[in-house]
């Protein structure tokens, strides 16, 4: 296995962790389904989200966004979103701040997203 998708997994199985951790069902889609199309989440389990995965030192997440937006239009339409994180630091969850408006709309009246 190539370096970087040794590091990429690692990553995503990590973040698995997390979301097992908060009570959600995930797995990585290219656990779950061998090798990820084109636009694939890299974790599905949470309903109506599109999750991309960064564990980088050095991160642009401009870009990451866009990657995760761009493949959430290809695939699911969800609310794209990068959990993100370096070494030493804890997880962190980027996303547009227009989907988090709707987000905490719908939480606030008490209704799903």
């Amino acid at each position: 296995m190539v370096n970087g998708k040794r590091k990429g997994k690692a990553g995503e199985l990590e973040a698995v962790r997390l979301c097992k951790s908060e009570g959600y069902d995930c797995h990585r889609t290219a656990q779950f389904c061998g090798n990820n199309e084109e636009g694939a989440a890299d974790i599905v389990g949470l309903p109506g989200i599109h999750v991309e995965v960064k564990r980088v030192e050095k991160l642009n997440i401009d870009d990451a966004l866009d990657q995760s937006t761009r493949d959430a239009g290809k695939t699911d339409h969800a609310v794209p979103i990068v959990l993100h994180r370096r070494n030493n630091t804890r997880w962190k969850v980027t996303m547009d701040a227009r989907d988090w408006f709707r987000l905490y709309r719908e939480w606030e009246a008490g209704g799903k997203p």
